[in-house]
C-alpha cells in the first residue's frame, strides 16, 4: 500500500517529478562517464610509464634512487645482492618478469661532435618481457633484440648530431675508480622519447656495459619487475620488502623496493584525476541531495491536510515516515536506472568512434572508456542512500505533525 501510495504521490507532480529525476540522471550519466574517460587515460598513461620504461616495481641498493640524478656507479648491486633478489623474486606469485640493468652516463661521439647521453645496459631478451611497449619505442632496428656492439641512441640527439642507423660511433665513460675507457659501437636504431624521466635514454647491451665500465664482476644498478596485473602491486611490494629485510634495513645488501608511484612524477597527475574523480562525486551527491530534499520539502508542505488525514484515521507516524521515505528512494532508483542505461549506451558509443588523442611523443593512443560493474554498482546506491538521507528530513517532520493542527492547514 506504501509503495502504491508513494507511486501515486509522485505521478501527482508529474513535471516537478521528471525534472528531479533527470537531474538525478544527469549526475549519474556525468560520473560514470568521467570515470570511465579518466579511467581510461589514466590506465594508458600509467602503461606508457610502466610498460615502456620503468616497470611496475623497481630493487636498488639504499640511496640509490635519492641520487638517482648522478648515476652513482658506487651503489650498485653486488653478484651476492643479485642472487638474493632473483630468487625471491622467483618464489612470489604475480611476478612475471625481472630485468636487470646498469645506468651510467656517457659521452657520445660521431667523430665530429660530442655530446652526453644517459644510458641503460639491459639484457634485451629479459627487458622486452618486462617492459613490452620499449620495443615500440624503437625505430629503424632490423630487430628488436639488439647485440653486442650495437647501440640505440635517443632520436633526439641523432637529430641533433646527425647520427644516421649505421653510423658508427664512440661512447666513452669514466668508471667507478675514475679510469675513462671507450668502445666503438654502430647505431642500430632510434629510441623514441616518452614524456618524463628516462624518455631521452639510449640503450647498449648488459655485457658491452661491463666492459666499458671495466667493471670486475656482474654487479647491476636495478632490477625491474612486471607483475601480472597492476592491481597486485601493493601486495607484491609488501611482500618482496619482507622478504629482502628492505622495509626494516635488515638486509645485509641495503636494499630497497620502489612501486612506479614512487619513481615518476606522473604519479601526481594520477592522484589528480582521483582527486578530479571525487570531486564530481561529491557533485553528484551535492545535485542529489538537494533536488530531491527540494522536492520532498514542497511534497510535505502541500499535503499538510492530507497528512493530516491519513493520522487521523490511523497511520502511524512511522507509516507516514516510510511512505514519504519510499517516494524519495523510488526518485532515486528512477534517475539512477535511466542514468546507468544511458551512461553505458554513451560509453558504447565512444568506443565505437574510436577516438584518438596524443600523449607526449605518442600519437593516436586509442581512447577506450570502460566502467567496471563494482563501480556502477557502488555509484547506483550511493545516489540511492542519498536520495533516502535527503528524503528523511522533510520525512521526519511530516510523521511528527500534530493531525488537528495538520487538518487546520488552509
Amino acid at each position: 500500500m506504501i509503495m502504491r501510495m508513494a507511486i501515486r504521490n509522485l505521478l501527482r507532480h508529474r513535471r516537478r517529478t521528471l525534472l528531479t529525476a533527470s537531474l538525478i540522471t544527469l549526475g549519474v550519466v556525468a560520473v560514470l562517464l568521467f570515470l570511465s574517460v579518466a579511467g581510461s587515460f589514466r590506465s594508458m598513461m600509467i602503461g606508457q610509464i610502466t610498460d615502456a620504461m620503468l616497470g611496475h616495481l623497481q630493487v636498488h641498493r639504499r640511496g640509490y634512487v635519492a641520487s638517482t640524478d648522478n648515476l652513482p656507479l658506487n651503489l650498485n648491486l653486488s653478484p651476492a645482492a643479485i642472487e638474493q633478489i632473483q630468487s625471491v623474486l622467483d618464489s612470489l606469485e604475480h611476478v612475471e618478469a625481472s630485468s636487470t640493468r646498469i645506468k651510467f652516463g656517457a659521452m657520445l661521439s660521431n667523430y665530429v661532435e660530442t655530446s652526453n647521453v644517459r644510458l641503460n645496459a639491459i639484457e634485451p631478451e629479459r627487458e622486452h618481457a618486462t617492459v613490452p611497449l620499449l620495443a615500440g619505442r624503437i625505430q629503424g632496428a632490423k630487430s628488436k633484440i639488439f647485440a653486442r656492439g650495437e647501440l640505440l641512441i635517443p632520436e633526439l640527439l641523432a637529430k641533433g648530431m646527425k647520427i644516421k642507423i649505421g653510423d658508427t660511433v664512440v661512447l666513452v665513460a669514466t668508471n667507478r675508480e675514475g679510469s675513462v675507457n671507450g668502445k666503438n659501437f654502430k647505431v642500430a636504431g632510434l629510441v623514441t622519447s616518452l614524456s618524463g624521466p628516462g624518455g631521452r635514454d639510449g640503450y647498449l647491451h648488459i655485457e658491452d656495459a661491463r666492459e666499458l665500465l671495466r667493471l670486475k664482476q656482474a654487479e647491476v644498478t636495478e632490477f625491474a619487475v612486471r607483475l601480472d596485473s597492476l592491481s597486485n602491486l601493493p601486495g607484491v611490494v609488501k611482500k618482496l620488502k619482507k622478504k629482502l629485510g628492505a622495509k626494516a634495513g635488515e638486509s645485509a645488501f641495503g636494499l630497497e623496493v620502489h612501486s612506479w608511484r614512487q619513481l615518476s612524477p606522473f604519479s601526481n597527475i594520477a592522484g589528480m584525476i582521483d582527486l578530479l574523480t571525487l570531486f564530481i562525486q561529491i557533485m553528484l551527491v551535492s545535485i542529489v541531495l538537494i533536488s530531491v530534499m527540494n522536492v520532498m520539502i514542497m511534497s510535505v508542505y502541500e499535503r499538510i491536510r492530507e497528512i493530516g488525514t491519513v493520522a487521523a484515521i490511523g497511520f502511524r507516524p512511522r507509516t507516514i515516515l516510510r511512505m514519504f521515505l519510499v517516494e524519495g528512494l523510488l526518485l532515486g532508483a528512477v534517475g539512477v536506472s535511466v542514468g546507468v542505461v544511458v551512461s553505458l549506451v554513451s560509453i558504447g558509443v565512444l568506443n565505437a568512434a574510436e577516438l584518438s588523442y596524443a600523449f607526449g611523443r605518442q600519437q593516436d593512443l586509442l581512447l577506450q572508456p570502460t566502467v567496471d560493474v563494482f563501480t556502477v554498482v557502488v555509484v547506483a546506491l550511493g545516489v540511492m542512500a542519498v536520495s533516502a538521507i535527503a528524503s528523511l528530513q522533510p520525512a521526519l517532520k511530516a510523521s511528527r505533525m500534530d493531525p488537528i493542527d495538520a487538518l487546520r492547514h488552509v
